[in-house]
């Protein structure tokens, strides 16, 4: 079972493990973490730290950079308070222009330990209603051209390939 839940600092523990995971932020798409004051420190004041980051929203273009969005963590459970955080997912509710070329209104990365077991397929699923939640009908999701696994999740969760920009295949659902 896979859940989408809100950033939380009473999870901190097992977000330090998951940001641990990861291996350093390279791969930690999704998450946000490049609005911080340096990569994320995988410690109680980090993890609030980046949850203080996560609620940063308003209407419009942000900073040139972001724009509205809801940041989730995925947990592999029902979303319960001491479900293993697995990942990180963002569904930006609009789209700027480089959005709209390269990153989409979903981002999201499943740590190394936890791939390969329904988690990405799962949490696209849920991040596709909340985003018809928000009245987004056509959802722009993208991944690295050589990205294959990432593909695969994005077309068995409806995607159609529109076509590649800068290295990105970009899929839209809906």
């Amino acid at each position: 079972m896979t859940a989408l839940v809100l950033p939380d600092v009473a999870r901190w523990e097992s977000w330090v493990a998951m940001v641990e995971d990861f291996g350093g932020p390279a791969e930690m798409h999704g998450s946000g973490h490049w609005f911080l004051d340096g990569d994320p420190v995988p410690t109680r004041a980090g993890c609030e730290a980046f949850v203080t980051m996560t609620e940063v929203t308003a209407p419009g273009d942000l900073d040139g950079l972001r724009v509205p969005s809801t940041y989730f963590w995925i947990a592999a459970g029902d979303g319960g308070p001491h479900d293993e955080l697995v990942g990180f997912l963002n569904l930006r509710h609009l789209l700027n222009d480089f959005l709209r070329e390269e990153g989409g209104h979903i981002g999201y990365a499943v740590k190394p330990s936890a791939r390969r077991r329904g988690h990405a397929s799962e949490a696209l699923r849920l991040a596709l209603v909340a985003a018809r939640d928000l009245g987004i009908a056509k959802v722009l999701v993208t991944c690295d051209e050589d990205n294959e696994p990432s593909a695969r999740t994005i077309e068995a969760n409806g995607g159609v390939q529109e076509d590649v920009r800068n290295g990105k295949r970009r899929y839209w659902i809906g």
